[in-house]
């Protein structure tokens, strides 16, 4: 299994550096355009993290437990500086805001804290101009982390009429963590095994059986 792990992430490296070349390439070829500088911004603040995303072991390891010292400062930096330039140009798309998601989490690595109302204000945004089953997701999530897991879990029940999200392990991942720090750990873990059944990522599988076992053991608690 750990070998299949390094050679998906092999090839999710070699995507990555393409895809950063293209970017750049498209960015330089249209330097006034701010949605080429969006998405080139956009790419180098998901690459500044790959480094954090797996521990030494090959391990899964979620945004909010990464180890900061792991990003890269250089590509953080490059890709604020493109989204200065895109935001000077006066006109908002889809790659800016999910740039700008992006660089509020990593402003973590300054303030040592995550601006949840500001990413909730983005992904509010990003709802109009560009809705979509993540965006709704990562909504309701930043909502549970700026007003409760409640409110949060509230978010996540409006999409239930979606049919695109039955199959779709990220939203039984967020709700299952979501019910988990609401004490309702029987629907939790429901939730949980459904994730576990959708997710194709060894290491991802791993880390949500871990949360799952976890979840055994409060309910036998």
């Amino acid at each position: 299994l750990r070998s299949r792990d390094c050679g998906t992430e092999t090839r999710r490296r070699n995507l990555a550096t393409e895809g950063i070349w293209l970017g750049r390439l498209v960015a330089s070829l249209m330097p006034d355009e701010p949605e080429a500088l969006g998405l080139l911004a956009l790419m180098l603040f998901a690459e500044a993290r790959r480094a954090a995303r797996r521990s030494a072991s090959g391990d899964y390891v979620p945004l909010a437990e990464q180890e900061l010292a792991l990003w890269d400062d250089a590509l953080i930096d490059e890709a604020e500086t493109l989204l200065r330039r895109a935001a000077a140009k006066g006109v908002v798309g889809r790659y800016q805001l999910e740039a700008a998601v992006q660089s509020a989490h990593t402003t973590r690595r300054l303030t040592g804290r995550t601006d949840w109302v500001a990413i909730r204000h983005l992904y509010d945004a990003l709802s109009v101009i560009a809705a979509s089953p993540v965006v709704s997701i990562n909504r309701a999530v930043a909502i549970a982390e700026a007003d409760g897991a409640a409110a949060g879990l509230s978010a996540l029940d409006e999409l239930g009429d979606d049919k695109r999200l039955h199959d779709y392990q990220p939203y039984w991942a967020a709700r299952a963590g979501l019910l988990a720090r609401l004490g309702k750990t029987r629907e939790a873990t429901e939730a949980c095994d459904r994730a576990i059944g959708l997710e194709r990522d060894p290491a991802v599988r791993r880390f949500l059986q871990e949360r799952r076992a976890g979840l055994s053991r409060a309910e036998k608690d």
